[in-house]
């Protein structure tokens, strides 16, 4: 990783961090509105989807198929919400289910870490977000991802990542000063629903590598450490039943059971009602029974 890369990361975690200190005092100014939820609420979903339905399952695993156009959108949504250019993120995830918690992997919070306390909260640090700064974006492009690399349209999505990440910032801010009629309300709009929303966004997918690699809860029998966790289900858009993506990695769906909540998933099911998905890969109950672990956590 060059300097300049890791700069740019560094930038990129702490300026939101930043912006949600600066938000606390202006809620305790009053200077949070409904339309600053709403925006931020639109915006969390676009570009929160855009990562687990675009990035993840559609570009990375190709758990379902969907027109070209479509294909491309859920590209830049995910690149909205600021966690990379689209093919960096697709090698380096590609990396991460080719060496799950085995050396290689990019952000494992168990290689090369010594037991103890003092271990365990530095493997974790490092996979939510000390990674970011040492073997982020580092995966290589021919190998992990030359589908997408052969695409010229996906490649230009991905070279125009810094004007996406621009047009991240001020979609919220015109919104806000459309809404509320002044530079003010644009300016609280571009706090919450911009850089407050890619702080949250940034640490609840983050949270998928660190805590749903740590602690949760475990079925079937895998070669790595992932685990599910039932608390972060909702705010990670379906994700955090990671336990049950890394048993069947192409699968649509992370939640296997009724009760397991997947909007991702739902979504998806909706696209595909609606003739615009298709080819979605679902597990058979059969093939789910047949790696159930003998034992469970």
């Amino acid at each position: 990783m060059t300097r300049t890369e890791r700069n740019v990361n560094i930038a990129g975690v702490v300026i939101p961090f930043l912006a949600v200190i600066a938000a606390v005092f202006l809620a305790w100014g009053h200077a949070l509105h409904a339309w600053d939820l709403v925006i931020f609420a639109v915006c969390y979903a676009v570009t929160g989807l855009g990562i687990t339905v675009g990035y993840h399952r559609l570009l990375t695993h190709r758990a379902f198929e969907t027109y070209r156009p479509l294909r491309y959108a859920l590209a830049i949504m995910g690149s909205a919400a600021v966690e990379g250019p689209v093919l960096d993120w697709v090698a380096d995830h590609r990396k991460h289910h080719t060496f799950p918690d085995q050396e290689g992997d990019p952000h494992s919070p168990h290689v090369g870490r010594s037991g103890g306390f003092l271990g365990m909260m530095s493997g974790l640090w490092y996979a939510h977000v000390g990674w970011l700064w040492e073997t982020n974006g580092q995966a290589e492009k021919r190998r992990y991802c030359p589908d997408l690399l052969e695409d010229p349209n996906m490649r230009k999505i991905h070279r125009r990542f810094p004007v996406i990440v621009l047009a991240t910032l001020l979609v919220p801010f015109l919104a806000g000063w459309a809404w509320g009629g002044s530079l003010v309300t644009g300016l609280e709009a571009l706090v919450w629903a911009g850089l407050v929303r890619i702080f949250l966004v940034h640490h609840v997918t983050w949270s998928i590598n660190s805590i749903c690699h740590f602690y949760g809860r475990r079925r079937f029998d895998t070669d790595d450490q992932s685990t599910n966790v039932a608390w972060l289900a909702l705010p990670s858009l379906g994700e955090a039943w990671h336990h049950n993506h890394h048993a069947f990695p192409r699968s649509a769906f992370h939640g296997l059971r009724w009760y397991e909540l997947d909007p991702s998933g739902w979504l998806i099911l909706t696209m595909q009602r609606l003739g615009l998905a298709w080819d979605v890969v679902r597990v058979a109950p059969e093939r789910e029974r047949s790696k159930l672990a003998t034992t469970t956590s």
